[in-house]
């Protein structure tokens, strides 16, 4: 599993784009629901799973607590990272840097932050790379 995070049009799909040919997007930008990974997951292509931040507020608009949604998304990352074990073709994390560090004004928005951080912190502990873009920049940190 490989895990590319940085800041909104900082160069990640760039980067994904040169790595590899055969590309699967399943992406929350296009309405994909996370839960229906699996349907794009293809022989041989790469999957890309972005949106995170918008199907972690889609799980927190469903009523269930901070660490419900972080307890699911840890769950679905463990079968993310099990499946592609199994099968052997790359998956993919695009993730959004939330923030700079910047804590925001509404209780909703601290909380998807919230949640997308320890998200974010899940899938660099399962990654086997993780590279980090800024300003179409690229540093691998792991």
């Amino acid at each position: 599993m490989q895990l590319v995070v940085g800041g909104a049009y900082s160069g990640k799909r760039k980067l994904i784009r040169e790595q590899y040919q055969d590309i699967t997007w399943h992406s929350a930008y296009n309405d994909h629901l996370f839960r229906n990974w699996k349907n794009s997951y293809h022989s041989k292509a790469v999957l890309v799973l972005e949106g995170w931040e918008i199907w972690i507020k889609e799980a927190l608009s469903s009523q269930l607590s901070l660490d419900e949604a972080r307890d699911y998304f840890f769950e679905l990352i463990d079968e993310i990272f099990e499946c592609e074990k199994l099968n052997g073709n790359p998956i993919i994390f695009i993730m959004l840097e939330m923030g700079r560090g910047i804590v925001p004004m509404t209780a909703e928005e601290r909380n998807i932050r919230d949640v997308a951080g320890w998200v974010l912190q899940h899938a660099a502990s399962k990654a086997k790379t993780v590279q980090y873009c800024w300003h179409g920049l690229v540093k691998t940190i792991k």
